[in-house]
């Protein structure tokens, strides 16, 4: 498993994880009282800041360009899932969507790929994505 998240052979695998990671918390998030049972454990800042830093660092790592560009995506990649989220989360009585939540997300992306661009993750990944 850490493999596929560190090596740059893999970069179409990290982008299918984020999405089946995104749709998997859409899914737990809509059951009723799931959110309030994690609440035991964590705030919803740290389940949104964590969940998405982690969205985009697997988006980071497999996307294509320069750092940058690759920093760009998973930042805008990021701000989509985050949005979908709480557009999902309108349509249940039990749930609200929430800009701040939005916000958290953006956030923690941005922090997560600013990380990510200071930590040294300078290359191109140039792997065969066919």
């Amino acid at each position: 498993m850490l493999t596929l998240l560190l090596s740059q052979r893999w970069p179409r695998q990290r982008l299918a994880l984020a999405l089946c990671l995104y749709a998997l918390a859409v899914i737990i998030g809509s059951v009723p009282g799931a959110r309030a049972e994690m609440a035991h454990y964590a705030s919803g800042v740290v389940l949104h800041g964590v969940s998405y830093a982690g969205l985009a660092w697997l988006w980071f790592t497999g996307s294509r360009g320069t750092p940058r560009q690759r920093a760009l995506q998973a930042v805008a990649a990021v701000a989509l899932m985050g949005a979908g989220d709480e557009w999902v989360q309108s349509f249940f009585p039990y749930r609200h969507a929430s800009v701040l939540d939005w916000l958290v997300d953006l956030s923690a992306a941005s922090l997560a790929a600013l990380g990510l661009l200071l930590a040294g993750a300078r290359r191109p990944l140039q792997a065969d994505l066919s």
